[in-house]
């Protein structure tokens, strides 16, 4: 009798182009050799008062960002990665539309700073130093990950769906976690083995180099931004992890390429 052992294979692809804010769905990804994704957290909204305001890089706690402000998760955002055009839109309408002018980002950042100070937890409120908001980034180059180093990260669904079973939510969404890539076909927990090791995703070997722990920016309801499960604590007492730990961060080896919906995911 033959045996088959199904090959874990890609079944979602995202990238983020505003740090923080909601996700565009994608078919085909481009893994940059520099170990990002194109067009992802390409552009963000930081804090006047950040210690390095016109640096490439900075901590997420000195951007508006779903970790201090949940309430993000109500705005939907469409970004023309060829128009440079970004537009929030807030309850089936638009809350502001504009280019990335000068003028255009001061627009951006107004309008978002307006909607952030109504929230009942934001970072602003009696942070005076904050704003104005700082619209950085050129739009085009993915620069605002977590990590200075960037990486690309991917998690099991049937990773995910333990978690949903642990925290009493079965529909737990993936979207709490804001991964590149999501995977079908690998054991619950499996990609974590795959740290130190070389996977292949299509025709593009990624090195897995950590274990992703994540922050208070889980808890908060994709949907509502209510912060209505806590997931940090589910990690760690419910797997026995010493910091709370889901999906993996990777860096492409080699040239890149692109990646795409329904590709095999290998171990080399």
């Amino acid at each position: 009798m033959s045996y088959y052992a199904r090959m874990p294979r890609v079944v979602a692809l995202y990238r983020y182009p505003v740090k923080g804010f909601t996700p565009e769905a994608c078919e085909t990804l481009t893994a940059l050799p520099e170990g990002r994704i194109a067009g992802d957290r390409a552009l963000g909204f930081r804090f006047a008062d950040s210690p390095a305001p016109d640096a490439a890089w900075s901590r997420k706690h000195e951007f508006v960002a779903l970790v201090n402000t949940p309430g993000l998760a109500r705005l939907q955002l469409h970004y023309d990665h060829d128009a440079r055009r970004l537009r929030i839109g807030l309850e089936g309408g638009t809350l502001v539309e504009a280019g990335l002018d000068a003028e255009g980002r001061r627009r951006l950042a107004g309008a978002l700073a307006d909607f952030v100070l109504k929230l009942a937890e934001n970072p602003l409120a009696g942070q005076p130093g904050r704003v104005p908001l700082r619209l950085v980034g050129d739009g085009a180059t993915p620069r605002y990950q977590d990590s200075e180093a960037g990486q690309i990260t991917l998690h099991g669904r049937e990773t995910l769906a333990a978690v949903a079973a642990a925290a009493g939510d079965a529909a737990l969404s993936e979207a709490r976690f804001r991964s590149n890539i999501a995977i079908e076909g690998a054991r619950a927990w499996e990609e974590h083995d795959w740290f130190g090791r070389r996977i292949r995703i299509g025709k593009v070997e990624f090195d897995v180099v950590r274990h992703k722990t994540r922050c208070l920016a889980t808890h908060a309801n994709p949907r509502t931004g209510v912060r209505d499960v806590p997931l940090m604590k589910t990690l760690v007492t419910a797997f026995s992890q010493k910091e709370p730990t889901f999906a993996v961060g990777m860096v492409t080896n080699g040239a890149g390429g692109e990646i795409r919906v329904g590709d095999e995911v290998t171990v080399v």
